[in-house]
């Protein structure tokens, strides 16, 4: 059988339309602890980095715009981060309870393990879940 070698090498950055910059901002960085790495006032967007992954959040340009139905709509259903240990996914739990964000599920197996993870939404209402996957 012939291989095909993937044309491309991984995700180099995701783009986000939110309700809510400046609050989606500070769940990635004030939460999740990522940079900052800029702004750009010309687009309404502010770009954040876990070093391996960057995020890039866009104002939405409406004051009432339409929330996303994961069922529904056809678009993004959920942003899945890696988290490298079960005690760092409960930390994570942790951290989100504490700055009230809303978690659809806290960390339990995934189907029958040995991965598990959680689902929360940010502050813009975009489904975010945290996975590990033990080594």
């Amino acid at each position: 059988m012939n291989e095909v070698k993937p044309m491309t090498t991984g995700a180099h950055h995701v783009g986000l339309t939110v309700s809510r910059l400046e609050a989606s901002a500070e769940f990635f960085t004030n939460v999740l602890g990522w940079s900052e790495v800029r702004r750009d006032s010309s687009y309404s967007a502010i770009f954040v980095t876990d070093g391996v992954l960057m995020v890039t959040l866009w104002e939405a340009k409406t004051d009432a715009p339409n929330e996303f139905d994961r069922r529904e709509d056809i678009g993004l259903h959920h942003l899945a981060l890696s988290v490298d240990s079960f005690e760092r996914l409960d930390a994570v739990h942790e951290n989100i309870k504490e700055h009230g964000i809303k978690v659809e599920f806290a960390p339990e197996l995934l189907r029958d393990g040995p991965a598990k993870h959680m689902m929360c939404y940010e502050p813009s209402g975009i489904r975010v879940e945290f996975i590990c996957i033990p080594k």
